[in-house]
């Protein structure tokens, strides 16, 4: 059976790793405990995050051990990584609100049973720490001069680091001690931002409990040229449904670009790589396929078979197939409403088309929005209920998002 590192490194997930062989040899002798973090920021995970969940399944396929850390304590302070300014502070209930939306919804990727898998918060042990006898255990193994090199620090000093941030490093490097002493975990997994911090946790338990432990990162989810990928014009690309319809989540992936679509469908889906290699290899009209079956495959994933399938079946519908119109996303609003008509711009903020009112402008200009086949030319236009037909009317913003507005 391959080594997990093998299969991870074949996929494009590995960026960097610290003692290779020696962990190598580890992975493919015994069932190893690893863990990831997820501080609770939002209310929802979001597609970067969906990279690192996709690790760990090939990780515990692999017969491995997740621990899933949900940071309930850390983000109480901040990570300082990747980031130019502070972090936004959040209240202990709020926090504590999106760490349950997180388990939620981190349960739908990993097995749980049996003890395949845990799922702790770090409230649990960082909430009650001591400060003098915190820094006499923790503090006394760092070394401020190497934190000010760690790159999550280099970005803020221009900026202002404040001492608050300063100890994120320490917190993140005792979860990792924490877990190693309570659950035998012997390996960290993070993006590749948080190498800094995963080496000073594997050092801290090398120094206070001479014990071995490793890290691992991962690449971003980027672009071939190097941007990162998940952010739509409305944002973030959540796992949330509520967030980011079905519709709207498979739609992104059904329009990546063609150099983005094999490395999409290896970190992704579970698709077997020489499938992923198959459908990366096809050119002009045909690669269109291989998106289709991207954006199927993720969706299920992500939102299970059923929403993948009404999601299919509405792209083929706008996109020519003739297939049912009942997925597209759609807004409902009262017809007394277009009594007098309604503006243009009014009508394509309500159904969240446009962020704002210039946007809606530059777009109409630009030949950007068409109605039932017709492109608007005027951003004063009105639209009247007698320009519905059996009383719903489709927008189409750019080449490929659709939205249905249904008279009520």
């Amino acid at each position: 059976m391959a080594n997990v590192i093998d299969i991870l490194q074949e996929r494009g997930f590995i960026k960097q790793t610290t003692h290779e062989e020696e962990l190598r040899e580890l992975l493919g002798k015994e069932s190893v405990t690893f863990y990831t973090g997820y501080d609770p920021t939002a209310d929802s995970l979001h597609v970067g995050h969906f990279l690192q969940v996709m690790a760990m399944a090939h990780m515990q396929r692999a017969g491995h051990r997740p621990i899933v850390l949900i940071g309930g304590g850390t983000t109480m302070v901040g990570d300082p990584s990747g980031k130019t300014d502070m972090r936004k502070m959040l209240t202990f209930e709020e926090i504590q609100q999106n760490a349950e939306r997180f388990k939620v919804q981190l349960s739908k990727f990993l097995d749980f049973s049996e003890d395949k898998a845990i799922m702790v918060n770090n409230a649990d042990w960082l909430m009650n720490l001591q400060y003098i006898p915190f820094l006499r255990e923790v503090g006394r193994h760092f070394s401020v001069n190497r934190m000010l090199t760690a790159e999550c620090f280099k970005s803020r000093m221009e900026k202002g680091l404040s001492f608050l941030e300063f100890n994120y490093m320490l917190m993140q490097s005792y979860d990792f001690l924490e877990l190693f002493r309570r659950y035998g975990c012997k390996l960290q997994l993070g993006g590749d931002d948080q190498w800094s911090n995963i080496i000073q946790g594997a050092d801290l338990i090398r120094r206070s409990e001479g014990g071995a432990a490793y890290g691992m990162t991962f690449t971003l989810l980027t672009t071939s040229e190097g941007k990162k990928m998940g952010k739509t014009e409305s944002g973030a690309l959540w796992l949330d449904p509520e967030k980011t319809s079905p519709y709207e989540f498979y739609q992104y992936w059904r329009n990546v670009d063609d150099a983005d679509v094999e490395n999409c469908l290896a970190l992704l889906t579970f698709l077997p790589m020489e499938e992923v290699r198959r459908l990366g290899a096809l050119e002009g009209a045909e690669i269109n396929q291989a998106k289709s079956i991207l954006a199927f495959e993720v969706t299920k994933l992500v939102h299970g078979e059923e929403e993948a399938r009404k999601a299919d079946e509405a792209a083929k519908a706008l996109f020519g197939s003739g297939a049912s119109l009942e997925n597209v996303p759609f807004t409902e609003l009262p017809r007394s409403e277009f009594a007098e008509g309604m503006d243009i711009m009014t009508l394509l903020t309500k159904t969240g088309l446009i962020p704002s009112r210039s946007e809606g402008r530059r777009l109409v200009q630009q030949g950007g929005i068409v109605i039932d086949d017709i492109k608007v030319d005027d951003p004063q236009k009105i639209i009247q209920e007698n320009d519905f037909k059996e009383d719903t009317l489709m927008i189409r913003k750019g080449k490929k998002v659709y939205h249905q507005v249904r008279l009520v």
